[in-house]
């Protein structure tokens, strides 16, 4: 029962977050060489994505009744619109889609978490949780294995999108099965005390937010990145995904690791790791520099998702459902402000790299806020 649980909720990040959410960024470069938007339109369509994730979030926290439905309609909402979005051209229309596939998504990350976080423990099994979470790093892996496949047979943006969404129902369809029926997720929420935001939990919530501004900026436009830098090169279609697949790496590290230090430091340290990855972007010059960056940055993305989620409720254990939707909406306003800010970047520079030098002091801060301990 506990792995079908793990199982279901790692697909269904698969399918939420990790295809129907991130496969926009390699479809960034196609659109754009379509002359659906320009790069700067591309930030704020990826913008309401982000916006649609935080009222997600924000209402999966604060849900009291029909926490299942939400999960079923994360999942089967992004479906639906991953397959939409193939009869979709331009910003206005692919905006408003990504803003309902964001707000999918945030319903689903945080129903997910919490539905899988208390059914592995009740079963006994809480440690299977963090494999869980290398669901959107492998959804991540395969759209760019898709990406590429997409690009050797020169489909347009339109066949695309109908790829990535018959790859979604697919895999949708063989785990509805096994997600949570009317009631079951009442029943693992116990009554508490009333939530306290303690220093501990603020400052996590703070490094947290940062984090979502800090990485998202290399998840968003590395595939762009790679194609302005190295045009017509094969290479570049695989940026992103070595991006996944570092996600997935991450989370095996992390299992291995473990019992090494404690849970702030290792979410410091994979702060710190993601900011070194996007200063290697910038520093290491040729192909080795985006390799190394997308290792390091997407190696941290999930694990560093895993490791906020299971501090808060070592902090706060009798609010984890809270909790997850708290960080939730903090990262998805850090992710929200990263877009814009790139949008202003590009507008004014022309150039993304000063956005991602905020981006790198964004993570070296958070990775600061985390490790600190309160007096």
């Amino acid at each position: 029962m506990a792995f079908r649980i793990a199982i279901s909720g790692f697909f269904a990040l698969v399918v939420a977050m990790g295809i129907g959410r991130f496969s926009f960024t390699p479809q960034v470069p196609l659109m754009i060489a379509e002359h659906q938007f320009s790069l700067t339109a591309a930030s704020l369509v990826a913008a309401l994505n982000y916006l649609g994730y935080l009222f997600g979030a924000y209402d999966a926290m604060k849900a009291s009744r029909h926490l299942e439905r939400r999960l079923w309609l994360g999942v089967w909402g992004t479906v639906a619109l991953t397959l939409i979005s193939a009869f979709a051209s331009g910003s206005i229309a692919h905006g408003i889609i990504r803003f309902l596939s964001g707000w999918a998504s945030g319903w689903t990350m945080v129903m997910v978490s919490s539905w899988c976080n208390e059914q592995l423990a009740h079963h006994g099994r809480p440690k299977l949780s963090v494999a869980v979470f290398a669901g959107p790093c492998v959804g991540i892996f395969f759209s760019g294995i898709v990406a590429v496949g997409i690009h050797s047979l020169s489909l347009n943006s339109s066949e695309a999108w109908g790829v990535y969404g018959v790859l979604t129902l697919i895999l949708a369809a063989a785990i509805t099965i096994n997600l949570p029926r009317k009631g079951e997720m009442h029943r693992t929420q116990v009554v508490s005390a009333p939530f306290t935001m303690t220093p501990a939990l603020k400052r996590l919530l703070i490094a947290y937010s940062l984090g979502g501004f800090g990485y998202i900026l290399p998840a968003t436009f590395l595939s762009q990145i790679a194609n302005a830098r190295f045009p017509d090169s094969l290479f570049a279609q695989f940026v992103w995904p070595v991006f996944g697949g570092a996600g997935v790496l991450g989370i095996v590290i992390g299992i291995m690791t473990q019992h090494l230090l404690t849970t702030q430091k290792r979410l410091a340290i994979v702060f710190w790791v993601q900011a070194l990855g996007i200063l290697c972007a910038e520093i290491i010059p040729g192909v080795n520099g985006l390799v190394v960056s997308a290792l390091l940055v997407g190696g941290g993305l999930m694990l560093g998702v895993q490791l906020a989620i299971h501090y808060s409720r070592e902090l706060a254990p009798s609010h984890s459902r809270y909790m997850a939707g708290l960080l939730t909406t903090g990262y998805a306003i850090g992710q929200l402000v990263g877009p814009i800010l790139s949008s202003l970047s590009t507008k004014f520079t022309g150039r993304l790299e000063p956005a991602l030098y905020v981006a790198f002091a964004s993570f070296l801060i958070a990775g600061v806020l985390v490790v600190r301990r309160g007096r």
